[in-house]
């Protein structure tokens, strides 16, 4: 049994899944008289996870659940009743499935799927993917028989619970190839190419900068620019405003789903938000980044950032200071092979490739020690 939300906690939970999959087809290792998975998904209907874990072939529930943290009295009144609301459904759907073990990946709508599986002595492993623990993970580790952590420096939050697994990254991230990627796009197999995002919703502040730059950037790149579904029709018409010779540098994307794997494999240089797959998915790639923290979700993003940073591996720019500083930071890496290398290196010196299927292994063997 599975939960959480967020394309950040979605992609890893179903990154396990599949090494998990690969792990009881091969080696038959899980509960007594079971050799295959049954997984239940649980997530929040409006949350990304309807529509990426149905995508991806999975059964799929939904539970009521609000965010705790940063609310108004009123909404925090209502957010408590509608997570004990999720309560109440999680613990139908921990008696109707009867899971050997919960694994949860951050978020608020794992709060009651986690008070359900702990009260069903159902052993719980939850992962953090983040350098940090938000207040969700902080709050529920009590109940967690394990805490899975991305990075060493995240351990120290949990005590003799803490394992590290690093991120699971997906197969397909990890087993693109950077040719076959640039042909699948279209890309010259000699161009320097810059993939630019900002999560699965898109980040405003950051295409307002990339439009506002994208001139200074087309003579050293072809450009990725992935904008987000609210802000997709407006940023066409600024690239259908280019010249010709400039718009066919220009690629503009509502969102990727199969390709995105094939265009972090294209990419020399990344241009993004810093959830907790920058930790993950750019060092299996060795990608160079520039990271731009989102600012009204906590700290984790920065935490997040900031780790890379101290590494060598990326480069940091404050929301607030994208029109005066992303342009020019951009062009310079862009211009500057040998110091994208260099963070390149870097990055991949930070890679964990089996992080998926070291958190599959956590799994199994908590399936096979029964009730906490």
């Amino acid at each position: 049994m599975s939960g959480g939300g967020t394309g950040g906690h979605v992609y890893p939970a179903l990154s396990v899944l599949d090494a998990l999959n690969r792990i009881v087809a091969a080696e038959g290792t899980m509960t007594p008289g079971h050799n295959r998975v049954e997984v239940l998904y649980v997530g929040h209907e409006r949350g990304v996870e309807a529509t990426l874990v149905p995508r991806a072939g999975v059964p799929f529930r939904t539970i009521a659940a609000g965010q705790v943290r940063g609310q108004t009295p009123w909404t925090l009144a209502r957010n408590l009743w509608r997570l004990a609301r999720g309560y109440r459904q999680a613990r139908a759907l921990v008696d109707a499935f009867r899971p050997h073990v919960c694994f949860v990946t951050g978020g608020w709508v794992t709060a009651p799927v986690a008070l359900a599986a702990r009260r069903a002595g159902v052993p719980l492993l939850i992962y953090l993917p983040d350098v940090t623990p938000g207040l969700a993970v902080r709050a529920l580790q009590r109940l967690a028989t394990r805490v899975a952590v991305t990075v060493p420096e995240a351990a120290a939050h949990f005590g003799d619970k803490a394992v590290v697994t690093g991120y699971p990254v997906r197969r397909a991230v990890l087993e693109a190839e950077r040719p076959a990627a640039r042909a699948a796009l279209g890309l010259p197999e000699d161009a320097t190419v810059l993939l630019v995002f900002g999560g699965s919703r898109g980040a405003r502040s950051i295409n307002r900068a990339v439009v506002a730059g994208i001139a200074e950037w087309l003579p050293l790149a072809y450009v990725l620019h992935i904008t987000g579904p609210l802000d997709h029709a407006w940023v066409v018409e600024a690239r259908e405003a280019l010249p010709a010779a400039q718009r066919e540098r220009y690629r503009v994307y509502e969102y990727l789903h199969e390709e995105m794997p094939l265009a972090l494999a294209a990419a020399d240089l990344v241009v993004s938000r810093a959830g907790a797959s920058v930790l993950g998915e750019f060092p299996a790639r060795g990608l160079p980044a520039v990271l731009v923290p989102y600012p009204h979700a906590g700290r984790h993003q920065e935490h997040n950032a900031r780790y890379l940073v101290a590494q060598g591996a990326a480069e940091m720019v404050d929301d607030e200071r994208l029109p005066e500083a992303l342009v020019s930071l951009v062009r310079e890496l862009l211009a500057d092979a040998a110091r994208r290398e260099r963070m390149a290196v870097a990055a991949g010196g930070l890679a964990e490739p089996h992080g998926a299927e070291n958190l599959a292994r956590q799994l199994v063997d908590l399936a096979g020690k029964g009730s906490v």
